[in-house]
C-alpha cells in the first residue's frame, strides 16, 4: 500500500509537519478532546501509531511547548501566529504526536466529524499507555 503524506504547519509558517500513513484517512481516529484546550482551538486530532510524525521548526523561537494537567505532553504552538499543529510527549520508545488535523494543508480527508473524547478521569499510567500505543512516532527535522 502506498503512503500518504500530508503537510501543514501553522498559520506564518515558523512550525511545519508531514504526517505519513500508509491507512486510508477514513479509517485513522478523528477525535475532538473535550478539554478546555482544545475546545478552545476547536481541535480535531489525528494519530497512526504506524505512520510517521516529521516535525519541522523553520523557526525554532517561535515554538512554545505547552504544558498542561498532569504535564504528560507538549502542546506545540507558534509564538508568532498562536496556530496549534499538535502535541508530543515522551514514550518508552522515543517521542510521540498527536496531529491537528485542522493545520493540514489539504484536510479534506478528515471531512467527518470528529468523535468527541474526554480524557479527565484517566491516571497517569493509562494516560501514558494510551499516547504510547495510539499516537504517532516523531521525527524532528531541521530546516
Amino acid at each position: 500500500m502506498s503512503e500518504t503524506i500530508l503537510a501543514g504547519g501553522c498559520h506564518c509558517g515558523a512550525l511545519a509537519l508531514r504526517f505519513i500513513t500508509a491507512k486510508p484517512l477514513d479509517r485513522l481516529p478523528l477525535l475532538a478532546c473535550q478539554c478546555r484546550f482544545c475546545r478552545t482551538h476547536g481541535t480535531r486530532a489525528t494519530a497512526d501509531p504506524e505512520g510517521r510524525a516529521e516535525l519541522i521548526l523553520r523557526d525554532p523561537a517561535r515554538l512554545n511547548r505547552y504544558r498542561f494537567a498532569l504535564k504528560t505532553a507538549e502542546y506545540l504552538i507558534c509564538r508568532g501566529c498562536g496556530g496549534y499543529i499538535g502535541a508530543v510527549c515522551t514514550a518508552a520508545d522515543g517521542e510521540r504526536a498527536l496531529i491537528n488535523v485542522n493545520c493540514l494543508a489539504d484536510g479534506s480527508g478528515f471531512a467527518r466529524p470528529a468523535m468527541p473524547v474526554d480524557y479527565d478521569n484517566e491516571d497517569l499510567a493509562t494516560r501514558l499507555a494510551r499516547r504510547q500505543n495510539g499516537w504517532t512516532p516523531v521525527l524532528w527535522v531541521a530546516s
